[in-house]
């Protein structure tokens, strides 16, 4: 397997740090490339491409977030501005030392097995022999962008290329998509448009933000564990009785249970909604001029639209055939281990419904225990290419909706699960913190 190769982490964002403390922490060879000239991935506002805009925020709360053994400073709000985020990263690879590891400003254009390990071709030209490939790359660079019949007018575009709130001063706008983030711009264009509107195919589940005082992840932590359908069935009575019914704003009622979504945390749209600041319509259906068309017939004049609509999560240097596809995700064995290919794994291509970083943390122990046995005990690595063929429910007893952004979500507690149980069958250590020990640089 080509012991004196290195592996290559592929992005220098909040996944790619994580793999490489754990890869520091084991002595294991390892590069990080990253195509951009700084650390931060979509939190550094300097990136090209990156789908970050001036009032981010995290959506999980500070002292759920955080990576393990290194907790956001207590200065900190309960959700932290995607300017304090970054600089969080920053401290985090200064701590550990990591940055040491990365070569900026290096894109990887193809990586392809050749039967000793990976060949990746650099955009550079030049050509990096490597032990194994780990993708963090991200998942929110590649917009989709639906069209719909008809001419318009006026000016479309996704919101990946939204940054600041005074784009939308003097203008009529329509935010189609009811995730985290097109709620939060929708939020934006009903403080600062002149007229501002929210297009859904669907009702969700609104969550706030604080419940009884306390951020909702908190309180969801220090609440008992209830089985899956019953805590449906009593956190959709909380909601009902802390956001009413919410059909009295013009939002249609959810057709699915809390949770069997990606939960949207957000007070601010309901309160704009509440104080006629923005307007809710229905699915667009088509663009007429200077107006478009719902699926009531009803026609609004709009002069832009910002398609919050999501993104794909795409491996544009991998061959085609290297993962198994289900849309536009990856499926991987527990979101890590591609099923096809040894030595190609990847960390941070799903989504759950928890805190990512301490999340991040395990699944990148796991990598690195696999990749200290290919390296050192290929025997007992080879174990695990039977067990990935393997296809765990990671939904903890929720019925995600079959929609493409659930291809490759996973319950935050039985993803937990499963993967202890793969450190116990494949001998692998738990994660301790004594392990991620600061850099004695630090």
């Amino acid at each position: 397997m080509g012991a004196s190769r290195p592996y290559a982490i592929v992005g220098a964002g909040p996944a790619g740090m994580s793999l490489a403390r754990a890869f520091q922490a084991r002595d294991l060879p390892f590069v990080v490339l990253e195509r951009h000239a700084d650390i931060g991935g979509i939190w550094n506002p300097a990136h090209p491409g990156t789908p970050i805009y001036r009032s981010a925020h995290f959506i999980s709360s500070r002292s759920q977030s955080g990576y393990l053994g290194f907790p956001m400073p207590e200065s900190y709000p309960d959700y932290p501005s995607a300017a304090q985020i970054l600089d969080y990263h920053r401290a985090f690879v200064a701590a550990y030392d990591l940055e040491r590891h990365v070569r900026f400003e290096t894109g990887v254009e193809r990586a392809e097995p050749d039967g000793e390990g990976w060949r990746l071709q650099l955009d550079g030209g030049e050509t990096l022999e490597a032990a194994g490939v780990i993708c963090a790359t991200g998942t929110n660079w590649d917009p989709i962008v639906p069209e719909w019949p008809g001419e318009f007018d006026g000016e479309i575009r996704h919101a990946v290329t939204y940054s600041d709130p005074s784009e939308f001063a003097g203008r009529r706008v329509l935010v189609v998509g009811a995730g985290n983030s097109g709620c939060d711009i929708a939020c934006d264009a009903a403080a600062n448009a002149d007229a501002a509107f929210i297009s859904l195919r669907r009702g969700y589940h609104f969550v706030p933000k604080h419940i009884f005082g306390v951020p909702a992840d908190v309180f969801a932590e220090s609440g008992p564990k209830l089985p899956m359908w019953l805590t449906q069935r009593v956190f959709g009575l909380m909601l009902r009785l802390l956001v009413g019914d919410l059909s009295r704003l013009g939002l249609p009622r959810p057709d699915h249970r809390i949770f069997e979504t990606h939960p949207i945390l957000n007070d601010q749209l309901l309160h704009h909604l509440r104080h006629g600041d923005i307007a809710v319509r229905g699915d667009l259906e088509s663009l007429d001029g200077d107006a478009v068309i719902f699926a009531d017939g009803r026609r609004e004049r709009v002069d832009l639209v910002i398609l919050a609509t999501g993104y794909r999560h795409s491996l544009p240097y991998l061959p085609e055939d290297a993962v198994d596809w289900k849309g536009s995700r990856p499926q991987l064995y527990l979101n890590l281990f591609s099923r096809r290919e040894p030595g190609l794994m990847a960390l941070g291509l799903m989504e759950t419904d928890g805190g990512a970083y301490r999340l991040f943390d395990q699944m990148a122990h796991v990598i690195a225990c696999h990749a200290a046995d290919r390296l050192r005990a290929p025997d007992k690595a080879a174990r695990l290419e039977a067990i990935k063929l393997e296809m765990p429910d990671l939904s903890g007893g929720v019925r995600y909706l079959a929609s493409e952004r659930h291809g490759n979500y996973v319950q935050h507690d039985a993803y937990l699960k499963e993967l202890a149980r793969l450190r116990r069958r494949m001998d692998w250590p738990d994660l301790s913190l004594q392990e991620l020990r600061l850099s004695p640089a630090a």
